[in-house]
């Protein structure tokens, strides 16, 4: 006996949760369901990031990127207010060290203007008066930044989604999927479950999704491991704002950076080396699958032949912890070795393209009855809100296509 849903969200990172309890409240009507492998809320890339509220300083003007951007954050600090969860608004530092990377500066400073954020340039001088500890030519100060753990806005969404009425199946595998003409049958390692339409908000497994249903794509998701340190406790005070250094506009990797985190701790990273596992977050990953799908993919080898020299230096930089450390000492010299302490990984599902090419912007797929989330890059999470309400707009767009052109075919 299949259970039957109005609507089906696979995973429970803060995407997922967002559309879903966004959909319900929406439609407190619907039977609505989260489907999620893991035992519990955001126990991937949601829950291995760095905890920062994005204000949408890098992103091309007039793209979703800048756009959802802008937006979640307002939205984001509305939620944790009318929640009670904890944020702060400390501010960022985006911070130049050299000739090259103040030009960079320069430029990203008038596409923050394009994109109407309050920004302010700072001189050497002006750094060192804010922070004391940090070195630099100059810097861009954006002061709305914020820090907050977005594993509690995950539990509070998963809540308020429970409250409405909404369902969640966790510890369930989605093994098979079948579209036809009336709905989606969703074969799990538990059970059987049918929906009139299914969303997919996968992260790092998307692209297995739309290849359970058939739906041709042009791009794989390749993982790339993020690792982090956290400072000694007595470092704590070190800075005040994140502290960012001026990211290489080619790549969508924001460099290692300064994070004070909402619980009083500050972390140093993420680098970005290859992963060879989907979901490995231990020191040591290796997955035979994951290695072996991402081999037989034409798009890496061009990837990795565009990226050599900077793919081999982040490499080199996570085996050798001195490397590491001079990426952070650029901008703040007071940090030593012994300061950088152990911290859990992340990993990035980055989607690339057949030609080798990193899909920078939101990417999705759609079959009669299906969205996919292929790609959700970094601010994902400060705009997972903004996100979940465009992807309910595309869902009942889709629904209204398919059911005039039922009524043009029973005519």
């Amino acid at each position: 006996m299949s259970d039957k849903y109005d609507y089906i969200v696979l995973g429970g990172g803060i995407v997922g949760l967002s559309t879903a309890w966004q959909l319900q409240r929406q439609f407190l009507h619907k039977k609505i369901l989260i489907i999620e492998k893991e035992s519990s809320f955001a126990e991937h890339q949601t829950g291995h990031n760095s905890g920062v509220i994005h204000a949408g300083i890098y992103y091309e003007p007039g793209s979703l990127k800048a756009q959802f951007c802008r937006e979640g954050l307002e939205q984001t600090i509305e939620f944790c207010r009318e929640n009670n969860i904890a944020y702060e608004q400390c501010g960022k530092l985006l911070v130049a060290t050299n000739a090259l990377e103040y030009q960079r500066m320069l430029a990203l400073y008038e596409r923050a203007k394009q994109n109407g954020l309050a920004v302010e340039l700072l001189d050497g001088e002006q750094l060192r008066q804010r922070e004391p500890n940090i070195q630099g030519l100059g810097a861009i100060l954006v002061n709305n930044t914020g820090i907050v753990d977005y594993t509690e806005i995950c539990q509070k969404m998963a809540e308020c989604f429970s409250q409405l009425g909404g369902q969640v199946q966790l510890n369930t595998q989605v093994i098979s999927i079948q579209e036809n003409n009336d709905e989606v049958i969703i074969h799990s390692d538990t059970k059987q479950f049918i929906c009139r339409y299914f969303i997919s908000c996968a992260g790092l497994m998307a692209d297995r999704v739309t290849s359970m249903m058939g739906i041709k794509t042009d791009f794989q998701i390749i993982p790339f491991r993020g690792e982090y340190y956290r400072l000694s406790a007595h470092k704590n005070s070190v800075v005040k704002h994140l502290i960012y250094p001026i990211p290489d506009p080619e790549l969508p990797f924001l460099g290692v950076h300064l994070t004070p985190m909402i619980n009083g701790d500050i972390t140093v990273g993420p680098n970005a080396v290859q992963g060879w596992k989907r979901e490995g977050y231990a020191n040591i990953n290796f997955s035979v699958k994951d290695t072996w799908q991402m081999l037989c993919f034409p798009g890496f080898w061009r990837l990795l032949k565009n990226n050599l020299y900077t793919g081999l230096k982040e490499t080199k930089n996570s085996l050798y912890k001195p490397g590491y450390l001079r990426l952070v000492q650029k901008y703040c010299p007071s940090i030593g070795l012994q300061d950088l302490q152990p911290y859990p990984a992340g990993v990035r599902a980055q989607a690339v393209l057949k030609d080798g090419s990193l899909v920078h912007d939101f990417l999705f797929a759609q079959s009669p009855r299906s969205l996919h989330v292929c790609n959700a890059p970094s601010p994902a999470a400060t705009s997972a809100i903004p996100i979940g309400k465009y992807i309910i707009g595309k869902v009942l767009e889709s629904e209204r296509k398919e059911a005039a052109n039922k009524v043009l075919v029973d005519n």
